[in-house]
């Protein structure tokens, strides 16, 4: 079976046909109806579209290994050690690392991740800086790492199992770059080991764990989750989410192994480690806008007007043409559409990439000669962080010059008037 990354996001429609095919494709072939979550769902609706095109599985078309085989077929696999990770300096751990793909790496590697592209992760495979650091919401990742025990011990308290933790990073037996490191693990009553991966998030953020009112994991959890499955040769991973400051404020979800998941899953990460990563080409960016410009801004660094053209050939030309003549529908489109503005979006934000630092790109097509520019629009501002900072520290200058501006907020408050 052969599939893609995903590129752009999927609409609830969209989500929820594929569900449905996925669900009947199943029913057709065991006999059994099953939903699939929507981590399952964004990976194995590749399969299906792929396999309409190409009849072909991984062994066929690389002339590589027949997962399925591998994996399921030849009995029990047990990890390896890579390395015991209990004395190892942070950085120490990041170079160890970098040997292989992690559990956290998966979702980007297979474009399901809202946070980064799968350049990033190829870039910090060949321990490639960035040129600007984004440190993103470092408070949340840095709390989430202290209140791990805290809520490895509400696991414990909430159902009664058992969990341990090993201090190794392990490797997959037969796909040797495949790692993992992992939160705890769990003794369950009948004396099988399960998996327990720890998660913070705030209030607003714990609806990702429903979807139309059924149990689900957010799918780049999961496919985090399935990788260690698959790594560890464990049935089973259970994810405890804190969103509150409560026991009772807690999401425990437990996922089980799927094959037709994880032979898909294993392909992909093959599939990025060596044509990407051993051969030092770059993966294409094939992710969401934002998320493309957030990662080319880190790797390619602030606007640079002396900087020569560019000159746009080949994919990058009908990259172009594309984004022109989506810009044509949306301007003959009589009612907004989102899907749109996303596709709009995405190939503005390749480009962009494809440009650096330069300010402007050209192309031929068709008799026409296109111009692209993409100036930057620079303000001195001074940001919140740095704004309580600088009244930390320098109080009388902050006085002196910080402008305050008022505005008035129109609320209605209804409360129930006295009995009395």
């Amino acid at each position: 079976m052969i599939l893609q990354r995903k590129e752009g996001k999927k609409n609830e429609h969209e989500k929820k046909k594929c569900q449905q095919e996925l669900a009947e494709t199943v029913h057709g072939i065991s006999g059994q109806r099953r939903v699939y979550s929507e981590g399952q769902c964004r990976v194995l609706e590749k399969v299906q579209h792929h396999n309409s095109d190409c009849k072909l599985s991984p062994s066929s078309k690389k002339g590589g290994v027949n997962m399925s085989s591998m994996v399921f077929e030849k009995g029990r696999n047990s990890p390896l050690v890579l390395v015991e990770t209990e004395n190892l300096t942070r950085e120490e751990w990041l170079d160890w690392r970098r040997k292989g793909i992690g559990g956290s790496d998966v979702a980007c590697i297979i474009g399901i991740s809202p946070f980064r592209t799968a350049r990033d992760i190829y870039y910090d495979k060949l321990n490639i800086a960035a040129v600007e650091e984004n440190e993103g919401n470092w408070v949340a990742m840095e709390m989430g790492h202290l209140l791990e025990d805290l809520v490895a011990k509400i696991f414990e308290r909430k159902t009664g199992l058992k969990i341990y933790q090993v201090k190794k990073m392990f490797q997959h037996p037969l796909f040797p770059f495949m790692l993992a490191d992992v939160d705890y693990f769990i003794t369950m009553p009948d004396g099988r080991k399960a998996i327990l991966e720890i998660k913070t998030t705030n209030y607003n953020a714990k609806d990702h764990w429903w979807m139309d009112g059924m149990e689900i994991v957010p799918c780049y959890y999961e496919a985090q989750g399935r990788h260690y499955m698959a790594v560890m040769d464990i049935d089973s991973v259970f994810f405890c989410c804190l969103y509150g400051n409560t026991e009772d404020e807690v999401i425990i979800r437990e996922i089980r192994r799927d094959a037709a998941y994880e032979e898909e899953m294993i392909f992909l990460e093959q599939e990025f480690w060596t044509e990407y990563v051993q051969k030092n080409v770059p993966p294409p960016y094939l992710e969401d806008g934002d998320v493309i410009l957030s990662s080319s801004r880190q790797y390619i660094g602030r606007a640079d007007k002396d900087a020569p053209t560019v000159e746009l050939n080949g994919i990058m030309t009908s990259t172009l043409m594309r984004y022109m003549q989506l810009q044509e529908e949306k301007k003959k489109s009589e009612k907004y559409s989102k899907k749109l503005e996303e596709d709009i979006q995405r190939l503005k934000a390749i480009l962009a990439a494809e440009m650096g630092t330069s300010c402007t790109a050209v192309c031929d097509r068709g008799g026409k000669h296109y111009t692209v520019t993409y100036n930057p629009v620079r303000k001195n501002i001074v940001d919140k962080d740095n704004l309580a900072r600088l009244k930390l520290q320098y109080p009388d200058i902050y006085e002196k010059f910080v402008t305050v501006l008022e505005f008035r907020k129109f609320h209605v408050k209804v409360s129930y008037a006295d009995a009395a």
